[in-house]
């Protein structure tokens, strides 16, 4: 008669163990999101995290609530490439527009202090953006979330703190004014991390002596990732379901 060595049951924990393996999120996944207009960074974060009930979640590199584009977001075991992702060069398109200031720098704070821009020229606009390319030090604007003494440099300017933030040197390989049209001027830049595109449109202002702001701003790319292969939030979220069904069925 031969033995029959009996199989131990599975236990909860292997169980447990096993369907951990096989959540692809937890493993580790990019997602590539087209950020809307008037959502914060954080904002995207929490909604993946939600939908993924617990899985840890962040973001390579934040964009402004104004701006759109591509975001890069990580799952799981992912968030250990997060700095690796955040290194990457960013390509951006835009407008500023000339005439005028905001202490944010773009459409968060009121147009303010306008000046006339009778008789600036398409030469002097392209003359100043040659100014900008290659390496720069560049001023942070003050609403931004630099910390400085511990705490959030937005967070002081909005108490009408004063805030004095140090140069910074960025990388800008390509800066292309795209087309004029008084005030509006529609760029494309191409940067190293660390730029603030509001502190470019601020500094092209006052090249020109007329002031700037930034009007609209959209990130095109973060190293190899497009935002041609970026999901919106409504598909994001279809992904997530219908794969946790297959996972569950």
């Amino acid at each position: 008669m031969t033995n029959v060595i009996p199989i131990p049951p599975i236990t909860f924990a292997q169980h447990i163990m096993e369907q951990e393996e096989k959540n692809i999120y937890k493993a580790g996944q990019v997602l590539l999101i087209d950020k809307p207009k008037h959502w914060t960074s954080f904002a995207v974060v929490k909604k993946v995290n939600y939908l993924l009930k617990g899985i840890k979640v962040g973001h390579a590199g934040t964009l402004d609530p104004l701006a759109t584009g591509l975001l890069i977001l990580c799952t799981g075991k992912f968030t250990k490439r997060i700095n690796e992702f955040m290194a990457q060069e960013k390509e951006y398109t835009g407008t500023f527009t000339l005439g005028a200031t905001t202490i944010t720098y773009d459409l968060e704070a009121e147009p303010q202090d306008f000046r006339d821009i009778t008789g600036l020229t398409d030469e002097a606009i392209l003359a100043a953006a040659k100014q900008f390319t290659g390496e720069i030090a560049q001023v942070p604007p003050a609403h931004s979330a630099i910390k400085k003494n511990g705490q959030r440099a937005y967070q002081m300017a909005r108490r009408g703190e004063a805030v004095k933030l140090s140069p910074r040197k960025i990388f800008i390989r390509e800066f292309e004014i795209v087309k004029v049209e008084l005030p509006v001027v529609h760029f494309r830049v191409v940067c190293s991390t660390g730029t603030y595109i509001r502190s470019l449109a601020q500094d092209m202002g006052v090249a020109l002596g007329c002031g700037a702001f930034l009007s609209s701003l959209c990130r095109t790319r973060i190293g190899p990732f497009r935002l041609e292969q970026a999901l919106n939030i409504e598909a994001v979220e279809k992904l997530i379901l219908a794969q946790k069904e297959d996972q569950n069925g």
